[in-house]
C-alpha cells in the first residue's frame, strides 16, 4: 500500500510541472489520464472487458491481421514465452482479440487482464503499453511505475503499433511482464523484437492489399518503419506506406488523383533515387543469395513476377 501511494504522488508530483510533458512521453500520457480522460492513479480497478457483440465485431474485423500474424506471433512467442512474458494482439482501440502465453503464467495475466475481450485504450486503464502505443502511434516501452494505475505497476510492457496498406493504426502488439528482474537492456531487446514483428506484419498486410502490383522499397532515412509503395504497370502509384508517405510526402490525395511513381521519387531527390537503386540492389542480392541463385524462387520471396525479377537484374546488371 505504502508504494501505491508513493507511486500516486509521483504521478500528481509530475503531472503538477509545466515542462514535464514537453520533457517525457511518459508525463504526458499521465496528464492526458489525469487532466483528459479524469483518471486516478490509486483508484481500485478491476480489468474492463467489452460486451460480447462488441468483441465479436472486433474479432471479425481483425480477422485478416490475425491469420497474417498466426506464425510471427508463434515464433516470436517461441523466443520470449518461457522467460515469464506473455504476447497479445490488439485492435485500433485497445480491445485484446488474440494472446500467446504459458500455462503457468495464465492465472497472474488473466488476473491483469491481459487477456482477450478486455480493453486497454489509455482512456480505459491509463497509460500502459498497448493503450498509449495506440494514442502516440509510436512503440513506447512502459517499465513498472511508469504505469498511469498503482494496480498496474506489476507490469513492463512493451507495444508497438501495426498500420494497414493505408498507412492507419489498426492494431498493436504487445509483450508484457510481471517479473520484477527485467532491466532496461532487456526490455530494449524486446522491444526491437515486437517493433520488428510489427514492420514484417506491415509488409504482409500492404502486399496482400495490392496483389500484382509492383513494390518498391524507400529510402526513408532516420525512419524506421518499412518504406514501401505499390505501383502498377504503368508505373502509378497504388499504395504507400505511412513511412512512404512521410519520407515522399505523400498523401492520400495525391495517390488518388495518380502520381507517377518517378515524380514521387525524382522531385529534388536526385539522391533519393540514387539510394533507392542502391537498395533495390542490394535488396534482390539478398534474395538471390538466399535462394541460391534460383530466380524463380528470389521472385517470389520478393513478391514479384519473374519477368520483372529478369529485368531487374538485367537493369542494375546483376548476373
Amino acid at each position: 500500500m505504502r508504494q501505491s501511494v508513493r507511486h500516486s504522488d509521483l504521478v500528481y508530483a509530475t503531472a503538477s510541472r509545466p515542462s514535464a510533458a514537453i520533457s517525457s512521453p511518459i508525463a504526458a500520457s499521465w496528464i492526458r489520464c489525469l487532466d483528459v480522460h479524469r483518471l486516478m492513479p490509486d483508484a481500485p480497478r478491476d480489468p474492463v472487458q467489452v460486451d460480447a457483440d462488441a468483441y465479436t465485431s472486433s474479432r471479425e474485423s481483425m480477422e485478416p491481421l490475425i491469420h497474417a500474424c498466426a506464425d510471427e506471433f508463434d515464433r516470436l512467442y517461441q523466443t520470449v514465452g518461457r522467460s515469464g512474458c506473455c504476447i497479445v494482439l490488439s485492435d485500433r482501440h485497445g480491445v485484446i482479440v488474440d494472446r500467446r502465453g504459458a500455462a503457468g503464467n495464465d492465472v497472474e495475466f488473466k488476473k491483469l487482464g491481459l487477456w482477450q475481450r478486455n480493453l486497454w485504450s489509455e482512456a480505459s486503464v491509463g497509460t500502459n503499453g498497448i493503450g498509449t502505443a495506440l494514442a502516440d502511434e509510436r512503440s513506447v516501452m512502459i517499465h513498472r511505475d511508469q504505469h498511469f494505475l498503482s494496480s498496474n505497476i506489476s507490469l513492463s510492457c512493451v507495444t508497438a503499433p501495426i498500420r494497414d496498406h493505408l498507412g492507419q493504426v489498426a492494431g498493436a502488439i504487445d509483450i508484457s511482464t510481471c517479473r520484477d528482474d527485467v532491466t532496461d537492456m532487456t526490455l530494449a531487446m524486446l522491444s526491437h523484437a515486437v517493433r520488428d514483428v510489427a514492420g514484417k506484419l506491415e509488409t504482409t498486410l500492404f502486399r496482400s492489399a495490392f496483389p500484382g502490383a509492383r513494390i518498391v522499397m524507400v529510402p526513408s532515412g532516420p525512419i524506421s518503419s518499412v518504406a514501401l509503395l505499390a505501383v502498377d504497370q504503368d508505373d502509378m502509384i497504388l499504395g504507400a506506406t505511412k513511412a512512404a508517405r512521410v519520407a515522399l510526402r505523400l498523401d492520400d490525395a495525391q495517390i488518388r488523383s495518380g502520381m507517377p511513381a518517378a515524380d514521387a521519387l525524382n522531385e529534388d531527390r536526385r539522391e533519393v533515387c540514387a539510394d533507392l537503386e542502391e537498395a533495390e540492389r542490394a535488396a534482390l542480392r539478398r534474395a538471390l543469395s538466399r535462394s541460391n541463385g534460383n530466380v524463380s524462387l528470389a521472385a517470389q520471396t520478393l513478391g514479384i513476377s519473374r519477368a520483372t525479377m529478369h529485368r531487374k537484374l538485367k537493369r542494375l546488371s546483376l548476373q
